[in-house]
Parts: C-alpha cells; sequence; structure tokens
C-alpha cells in the first residue's frame, strides 16, 4: 500500500473510535461514574504517547527550542480556536452529563459542537501522518494511544448530545464525518509535509502534540475528575504507564 494511503487508514482506524464510542454513549446507558475513568485512563495513554512518541521524537530530530516553540504554538492554536466556539456553545462537548445545550437554548450549537469535536480530532490524525515520514512507519503507540483516548471522547460526548436533545442522525452523522476528517487528515499530514526538511517535520510533530495536550486539559481531564474524582488520578497513571511500556517494547 503506498504510503499516503497507509497513512489514511491509519488515521481511519484511530478515528473509527469515535464512532465506536459515540454508539456505545447513545445507545448504551453507561454510569457517568465509568465515562470518567476511561476518560481518565485515555488520557494517560494519550499524555504517555505525546512524551514519548510526538514530542520526544521533535526534541531529537529539531533540538530544545523548535520542539518547545511548537509545543507552545500548537497549544496557543488550539487555545485560541477552542476559545472562539466555547462562546457558541461548545464548551460542554467532551461532557456527558446535562452540560451541553440544546438547539432551543442555545440556535447554532449543534454546528458549534461538531466543529470543537473537529478541532479536538485534527492535531491527533495530522501527527500519525507526520509520524510515517519521521520514523518510516506509523507510530503503533500512537495510533493506538489516539484509538483508546477517541473511544471515551465518542461515548462521552455522544451521551451528552442525546441528553441535550440532539437526533441519532445528528449525533452519527457528526461522528461519521470526524471519522473520516480523521483519515483525510492523516493522509494531509503525510502529503503536505513529506518533502519539508526534517526540522520543518518535527515542529509540526511538536504543534500537534502541544494542540493534543492542551485539548486534554481542557475536555477530557475535567470530565474525567468532576465524575471519577479521587480515583481519576489512578486511573490516569494507569494509562500512562501501560502505554509507556508499550512504546519502551516496541523499540
Amino acid at each position: 500500500m503506498p504510503p499516503s494511503l497507509l497513512a489514511a487508514w491509519w488515521g481511519g482506524v484511530a478515528g473509527s473510535a469515535l464512532l465506536i464510542g459515540a454508539a456505545i454513549g447513545y445507545f448504551v446507558h453507561v454510569p457517568q461514574r465509568a465515562i470518567a475513568a476511561v476518560m481518565a485512563f485515555g488520557g494517560g495513554v494519550l499524555v504517555s504517547a505525546l512524551s514519548f512518541d510526538l514530542i520526544d521524537e521533535a526534541y531529537r530530530q529539531s533540538g530544545p527550542w523548535v520542539a518547545g516553540a511548537g509545543v507552545l504554538t500548537g497549544a496557543v492554536i488550539f487555545t485560541v480556536g477552542t476559545l472562539a466556539l466555547n462562546h457558541h456553545g461548545a464548551r460542554h462537548r467532551k461532557r456527558s452529563g446535562g452540560q451541553q445545550p440544546s438547539e432551543s437554548e442555545q440556535p447554532g450549537s449543534g454546528l458549534v459542537l461538531a466543529l470543537g469535536a473537529l478541532i479536538d480530532g485534527i492535531p491527533e490524525s495530522i501527527a500519525i501522518g507526520v509520524s510515517l515520514i519521521a520514523g518510516g512507519a506509523v507510530s503503533a503507540v500512537a495510533v493506538a494511544a489516539v484509538f483508546l483516548s477517541n473511544v471515551p471522547e465518542g461515548l462521552s460526548s455522544a451521551a451528552g448530545m442525546k441528553q441535550a436533545g440532539r437526533s441519532r442522525t445528528y449525533v452519527f452523522g457528526v461522528w461519521s464525518g470526524i471519522a473520516i476528517a480523521s483519515a483525510i487528515a492523516s493522509w494531509l499530514g503525510y502529503v503536505v509535509f513529506r518533502g519539508l526538511p526534517p526540522e520543518a517535520v518535527a515542529a509540526t510533530i511538536a504543534v500537534a502534540g502541544g494542540a493534543i495536550l492542551a485539548m486534554l486539559a481542557d475536555t477530557m481531564m475535567p470530565e474525567a475528575y468532576e465524575h471519577a474524582h479521587d480515583a481519576a488520578g489512578m486511573i490516569t497513571v494507569a494509562g500512562f504507564l501501560i502505554a509507556f511500556l508499550l512504546s519502551k517494547w516496541s523499540e
């Protein structure tokens, strides 16, 4: 399979977890504490992948200044974008309770929720595609980390959308579209950046890593702590440790 299609394939695999999670969240009554626990575990897995597969790779290829600037740039881009969306109804897009506004409460919030979910998923997908350039093969740990974190993301958000009165067509239309967008973003991550110098590729990985880390702190961790309470820390550490060991065993 051509590398560009391979990047798209793995981006689609990781993105499909959003649809799987959404189906569980919409059709199965999952206690909020259980959702929070899975969210905390997925967050720990993703933090590990960021640290040892993305940002560390950017540091090795470009040094501390480029990697550091990239991480900060990614965090700024994500924060500015999400702040704009939050003012129009996307603040609680990862929440599984009754925090999400309905369309009657805040007209236009449905579109904004979809855009917010898209912004959350694009950096992860780009990172998967770019990892194929950086390492010659897609990082299995990065794909697994994104997949494992996407399941609770889709689950929590779809449960919240259902409580806000969103239709089944809307919910699955959003997550199907984002799964497809994930494949396209991974393909673009490979195609757009494959001809650039290693330093530019490393900077792109760092930017994606910073955006993902900001997303975790802004959307996933609050949901995890609100319902898992003191257990959230231990569950997050467990996810981090498992992903860390997988990363080392794959070397």
